[in-house]
């Protein structure tokens, strides 16, 4: 199900008369740092994975 042009201009009129206009770069600047955030949290994850099996290799290999 995907969103369509009039489903995203609702969605953005519905929000502006949420917050206002003086809100909405407030808003904006904080949902980014928020998406920045995730996106490095994600890679971070990925990055961690092979890390913790390495180390545990070494473990099992110091055991024999």
């Amino acid at each position: 199900m995907r969103i369509g042009t009039q489903e995203l201009i609702i969605i953005l009129v519905v929000v502006l008369i949420i917050f206002g206009p003086k809100n909405l770069p407030k808003l904006g600047k904080m949902f980014g740092k928020t998406m920045k955030g995730f996106k490095e949290g994600i890679d971070d994850g990925d990055d961690a994975e092979p890390a913790n099996e390495k180390k545990a290799e070494t473990k099992g290999s110091d055991e024999e």
